[in-house]
């Protein structure tokens, strides 16, 4: 009975993980407009814009992230290249100026 039990409640989390992060990009994207129009930053469109204006290419990853030493908020991208070389570039989500451009080495 333990047996079936534990393995009950290790699918159930397994399923409940794989539904919720088959969800999760359209919460962030949804958090990330919140977040935005709550602390006056610019949309996520425009640091999207924004960063592909910087370096063009497709965005594999968006994230919207406070500072850990500075005041404030950096819109995250990271951005693959034509030539498959993926890029990291922050945006600072207050005057939509780029703050960091570097090569992902991983």
């Amino acid at each position: 009975m333990k047996h079936t039990v534990n393995t009950v409640i290790a699918v159930t989390a397994l399923s409940f993980g794989v539904m919720s992060n088959a969800f999760a990009d359209v919460d962030d994207l949804h958090e990330m407009e919140t977040m935005a129009k709550t602390f006056g930053l610019i949309s996520f469109e425009e640091a999207k814009s924004k960063a592909l204006a910087a370096k063009p290419g497709v965005i594999d990853d968006a994230e919207l992230e406070g500072r850990k030493f500075k005041k404030g908020w950096d819109y995250e991208f990271e951005i693959v290249d034509a030539d498959g070389v993926e890029w990291d570039v922050d945006i600072d989500a207050k005057t939509g100026k780029v703050t960091k451009m570097s090569k992902d080495w991983f």
